[in-house]
């Protein structure tokens, strides 16, 4: 049956239900508990009160039984034309899969040995219009499921599965930074400047106060002004937004975990890194090995450790002081895909470098220290090299997951080096420095140190995910007219239809 038929057919349901006296969309239904719980434990006779959406509906004359499912799991129902139940009985012939019903009734037995709910009242709570994908057994299209993350979640269980492994991940880190005495706060998502981070912002306009505003691309900047103000561990669980390129491991709005701790430095960063996401693991599947895309990854601590200028320097002969001349030669003497750059800074080797780190065959978590000074602005150096700063990346399965700084807290200096980091930024064009965040450095902010992790791709690496947009509910998407379009022109050009 086609599309329009099968909601032609449903609407015909939805009208007869009416003039029957039943509202297809009432409310007013308490489940007495989930299906799950109810499963788990099972008691004869017990009577219970269920909701969930309509998966299977098999007639046997004068008896029904159905499936229906909530967020937790999947019962039988058994519907008889008796005394008991004819109104349910009779209900079920104006249902279809994927409605949303409510049913009173007691737990028993089959004879096959099939834990059921015996219904004695049903009620409809939300008549559907359309029908499920494959006959409910899966959406499989990948773009659908992106497009359509609403049908994804009825009819796919890993999904659901997955996103409900999300918050729990989400919560466990909340409880580890509490537990930790660190305070979860909130700052500015909408800024009057971009800062924290380089990347392109997105852009809007303020009516009332007719000023330029910025989706924030970090929250690194405001997490620093509560340190100043007292606040000696802050966290914050952060959406930012980058108006940059969309792959497998970047979409334009994505979420990190920022967490400062005064009085610290890029170590106790490390040690924390180390803590939370190897306890995380351990909580999750009971063990330090995760498989991921097919190989085995060992998070039991300690994580080994590189230098990332002893990694340049081996790869491409490049030292933290060469001037961007310098690094352009050497880059190419090596072989280096320095073309890929449209104007080459000495911060846009870290480009190329981040590349060559993802690419390395890193499965295991790795920290790698020390970074040139000139690629972290926000940072202290090292005492002894004034070249090198306190920082640490880490990258897990190829992917970079986490970064860390003991934080630059001297506001001259730090006013020297966003000058210079704007001087050196040709790629995003972001040219302004936040003088308030100097102003209150001036105050005086404890040294500290300072935490991103990015929970999507830490979320890819604990359930198995290909995509980031596989752990993102709604990842953003081109329009579908747009893709239809592109297909069109695709085709067209192959040969395969005719544009006119």
């Amino acid at each position: 049956m086609e599309p329009d038929e099968i909601k032609r057919v449903r609407l015909e349901k939805l009208d007869h239900l009416r003039k029957s006296g039943i509202d297809p969309y009432a409310g007013g239904f308490t489940p007495s508990a989930n299906i799950t719980d109810v499963l788990a434990s099972f008691q004869e006779g017990q009577e219970v009160a269920l909701a969930g959406r309509l998966l299977a509906n098999r007639s046997h004359g004068k008896v029904v039984f159905a499936d229906i499912q909530d967020q937790t799991g999947r019962i039988q129902l058994f519907i008889k034309a008796d005394a008991g139940s004819q109104v349910a009985f009779d209900i079920v012939g104006d249902l279809d899969i994927g409605d949303i019903i409510g049913v009173q009734g007691v737990l028993f037995m089959t004879k096959t040995g099939q834990q059921s709910v015996r219904v004695s009242h049903l009620q409809v709570l939300c008549k559907s219009l359309m029908s499920l994908p494959e006959k409910w057994h899966g959406l499989k299209d990948t773009e659908t499921r992106y497009r359509q993350r609403y049908v994804d979640l009825i009819v796919n269980k890993d999904t659901r599965d997955l996103f409900m492994k999300r918050s729990r991940i989400i919560r466990y880190i909340r409880s580890f930074l509490d537990n930790r005495g660190f305070l979860e706060v909130e700052t500015p998502i909408l800024q009057p400047m971009a800062g924290g981070a380089r990347g392109r912002p997105f852009k809007s306009v303020h009516n009332a106060y007719d000023m330029e505003v910025f989706l924030r691309i970090a929250p690194e900047l405001y997490l620093k002004r509560l340190l100043v103000g007292g606040l000696e561990r802050v966290y914050e669980m952060n959406r930012n937004f980058r108006n940059e390129g969309i792959s497998t491991r970047h979409n334009p709005e994505f979420t990190m975990l920022e967490a400062y701790q005064a009085y610290g430095n890029y170590e106790d960063m490390m040690r924390l890194t180390e803590d939370l996401i190897s306890g995380l693991v351990k909580e999750m599947n009971g063990s330090y090995q995760v498989t991921y895309q097919g190989r085995v990854i060992d998070f039991t601590p300690p994580w080994e450790r590189r230098s990332f200028a002893r990694v340049v320097k081996e790869k491409f002969g490049i030292e933290p002081e060469d001037d961007a001349k310098t690094m352009l030669v050497k880059l190419h003497q090596h072989k280096a895909h320095a073309t890929k750059l449209d104007k080459l800074t000495r911060s846009g080797i870290m480009k190329i470098v981040e590349e060559m780190l993802e690419e390395e065959a890193i499965v295991n978590p790795v920290f790698f220290t020390e970074y040139f000074t000139f690629l972290c602005p926000l940072a202290k150096t090292m005492s002894d090299n004034r070249a090198i700063s306190q920082r640490f990346e880490v990258f897990i399965a190829g992917l970079e997951i986490g970064n860390a700084y003991s934080e630059l807290n001297d506001p001259t200096e730090q006013r020297k080096r966003l000058l210079e980091d704007l001087e050196d930024d040709a790629e995003t064009g972001n040219r302004m420095i936040d003088e308030d965040f100097v102003h209150a450095l001036e105050y005086g902010m404890p040294p500290a140190g300072g935490l991103g992790i990015g929970i999507d791709r830490l979320v890819m690496l604990l359930t198995d995910a290909a995509s980031i947009r596989d752990v993102i509910l709604f990842p953003l998407l081109k329009p579908a007219s747009m893709v239809s379009m592109a297909s069109a022109a695709s085709n067209a050009s192959a040969g395969n239809i005719d544009i006119h």
